[in-house]
């Protein structure tokens, strides 16, 4: 198979891959529960503040109670 015809078929392919739903690469869901007022209070108000100190106390702890550590930049 010719180069030319192996960039049209993998074109192909990629356009196809990208076109079916669900769209996109990538999804968001959460990483912790969420079941009830607990859960969201943790994750939430009041409980955020706590990670938001520690954070302010120490900018690595940023990678491990927030979403920082698993981006890609």
């Amino acid at each position: 198979m010719s180069n030319e015809k192996k960039k049209d078929k993998l074109r192909a392919a990629a356009l196809e891959y990208h076109t079916n739903e669900p769209y996109g690469k990538l999804g968001i869901h959460a990483t912790k529960p969420l079941a009830n007022q607990h859960d969201l209070a943790l994750a939430y108000s009041p409980g955020v503040a706590a990670a938001c100190e520690e954070i302010e106390k120490s900018e690595e702890q940023a990678a491990y109670m927030t979403s920082r550590g698993n981006l890609v930049a």
